[in-house]
């Protein structure tokens, strides 16, 4: 019998600290047992997610300002390593799974999140594969990328008592604006890394959109899951509203 997975989407261009915080607090709920396991699509927008180290480091505010200047919106993020660029051309992709031992299986959660990016950009003709590109930005063993050449996608995971959040985004097109945002950020925060292994899904096809890629995501969960699609549910929002200053830069 497939497994049950409940589905949402949608995003908060408007409010990037906002849409993280969703996510944020569907993982808590799937850890109390008030969701069921759960995997969220999104077009959260021009948005610069940075990570623990970003945020540690002494030009995060060189970077959240480079950020700001450029029409991202800086946030916060809730799994993975370094700074990561969402636009118009990106959709966010994140699954919150419970496990009364999450650290146990995090590979294992890795390699099937990032096998369901490929398998699904594989459908649309792409040559995905799984795997590291020198120089990438946000490095990752699971990381998508194009011919062994331009990362796709990059994918994180936070894991919590109960539960474990697994995450990423993945460029359809316009991966030049994303060499363009990341450069004055990366440099803010002293990372070294190659511009050229940033890519996008249209390079590899051209003419496939957002939609296109979102719909071969849904189809490849559809192969192993008994998807039920649902809304924001008001307890959910409430709490996500709670958590939003978690996700909110602080730098001016």
């Amino acid at each position: 019998m497939s497994r049950e997975l409940q589905l949402v989407r949608g995003a908060f261009p408007d409010d990037a600290a906002l849409g993280t915080a969703v996510s944020h607090a569907i993982l808590q709920r799937v850890a109390s047992g008030e969701l069921p396991e759960t995997f969220r699509l999104g077009r959260p927008g021009r948005v610069i997610a940075f990570g623990r180290q970003d945020v540690a480091s002494p030009g995060y505010p060189r970077a959240v300002a480079a950020a700001r200047s450029a029409g991202f919106q800086p946030v916060e993020r809730l799994a993975g390593g370094r700074a990561a660029p969402y636009t118009d051309g990106t959709m966010s992709f994140s699954w919150a799974r419970p496990d009364d031992n999450p650290a146990r299986n995090t590979r294992l959660r890795f390699a099937e999140t990032a096998e369901l990016i490929r398998d699904a950009l594989v459908s649309l003709g792409v040559d995905a594969r799984i795997g590291e590109v020198p120089g990438e930005y946000c490095p990752g063993a699971f990381s998508v990328n194009a011919g062994g050449t331009r990362k796709l996608a990059g994918i994180g995971q936070r894991l919590i008592k109960g539960a474990a959040h697994v995450g990423g985004v993945l460029a359809v097109n316009g991966s030049a604006d994303l060499r363009e945002a990341l450069t004055p950020i990366y440099s803010a925060l002293e990372i070294d890394w190659d511009p050229a292994a940033t890519g996008s899904v249209d390079e590899a096809v051209p003419g496939l959109t957002v939609a296109d890629a979102e719909s071969a995501i849904v189809a490849a969960l559809n192969e192993s899951f008994e998807i039920t699609e649902v809304g924001f549910d008001e307890e959910t929002l409430e709490l996500a509203c709670r958590l939003t200053a978690d996700h909110t830069s602080p730098v001016g």
